[in-house]
């Protein structure tokens, strides 16, 4: 994985850990920030928010999810029907998922081998560039030119085993300049998950960002295996990272720095402004984007993929699925459990505002660059 030059490499993070650990220390901001609730159930807000959404890049899928010619991934994306495909020449390609003549969406979930896309109402047939190859019965359109009733495409872009869409406007090199190289395209996904939640996306973004939670929320899941709120914090542009470390990087303790091995001692939480995050363990990474449906529901959706070990043993998918077991059980479901608790007190008067302190920095962070981008 390329790093960027804001991020500590795995040995100089160890290290730091381990300062963490002797002093009872962790990474801390130096700023307290207020989020009204309101803006958890606002329409208006949740408006805008869209609004910065399709205007921003924002993953859709790995590359792997679309890895051969003819793939396709057809999803809702910021309230969008987006269709994704890798067309012959090995291209991403990506449009609005709606057929020129009536609207139907021309595709539904993922699959490959595709070498066109037939709309299920009446057999408009598009190819894996969007252009309309066929209407069936074209003598009943007069006048319809059928090289100008394409699929209306959405600018698309990979980079570091992502794909980004951008469904208003261009992407343009600076947006991506601080993207990290995540993924190969050959590298195997060997799942994928949707699950729904009574929640405004936001709760549920917060509760990947800080490790102050884990003893009290996570006491018999996460945290036998973890540390008690002793991370590392760090962000790179709108991005942060939180590095949260297990008990066992102890057995590091005695190793010669510069032949430490990270791998299955911490997790790493990359969050990806403003609506993914990116966690790598041991054995398996996941890409989750939380897709906004309304102020009050997300829906999580997971991209899982074996990691790749330079060096060492290959990952068998019995052990990436183990993996992926443990993260479930460790705690993700209470994380999402706890945000739809607090989805549930916010338009109350209990509060005017959340309030993140200096232990939930990388939140702080999504908060301020999300107000920034919204202008408020």
């Amino acid at each position: 994985m390329t790093f960027s030059k804001y991020l500590l490499n795995d040995q100089d993070a160890i290290t730091r850990i381990f300062e963490h650990i002797d002093n009872g220390s962790t990474d801390l901001g130096d700023e307290i920030w207020k989020e009204p609730v309101g803006n958890y159930y606002s329409l208006d807000r949740f408006n805008q928010e869209i609004d910065l959404l399709r205007n921003m890049p924002i993953p859709f899928c790995p590359s792997a999810a679309i890895a051969e010619p003819g793939s396709y991934l057809a999803r809702k994306a910021s309230g969008t029907p987006i269709l994704a495909v890798r067309n012959e020449d090995g291209v991403v390609k990506a449009f609005i998922n709606a057929c020129k003549h009536r609207g139907m969406q021309v595709a539904e979930g993922m699959g490959c081998n595709k070498k066109a896309f037939v709309c299920p109402y009446h057999a408009w047939t598009y190819d894996l560039n969007g252009n309309l190859k066929r209407i069936p019965g074209q003598e009943g359109f007069p006048g319809i030119e059928i090289d100008e009733t394409n699929l209306y495409e959405v600018d698309a872009a990979e980079k570091g085993g992502i794909v980004y869409i951008k469904q208003n406007g261009k992407i343009h090199k600076s947006e991506l300049e601080n993207a990290l190289d995540f993924f190969t395209k050959d590298q195997e996904l060997f799942d994928t998950g949707e699950v729904t939640d009574n929640t405004n996306w936001k709760l549920i973004t917060e509760t990947l960002l800080e490790g102050y939670h884990i003893r009290s929320l996570h006491k018999n899941t996460f945290y036998p295996y973890g540390l008690d709120n002793i991370n590392l914090v760090e962000s790179y542009g709108l991005n942060s990272r939180v590095i949260f470390p297990f008990k066992r990087i102890e057995k590091l303790r005695n190793i010669d720095p510069a032949k430490r091995n990270i791998s299955g001692m911490v997790t790493k939480v990359y969050h990806l402004f403003p609506n993914v995050s990116v966690s790598v363990l041991s054995k398996h990474t996941s890409l989750t984007i939380i897709e906004p449906i309304s102020p009050t529901r997300a829906k999580l959706i997971s991209y899982l993929l074996i990691n790749n070990q330079q060096g060492q043993k290959k990952i068998t998918l019995e052990e990436a699925k183990k993996d992926a077991i443990f993260v479930n059980e460790s705690g993700q479901e209470e994380d999402r459990a706890a945000a739809v608790a607090i989805q549930e007190t916010v338009s109350t008067k209990a509060n005017n505002h959340l309030t993140f302190g200096y232990f939930e920095k990388a939140i702080v962070n999504f908060h301020k660059n999300l107000s920034n981008m919204l202008k408020l």
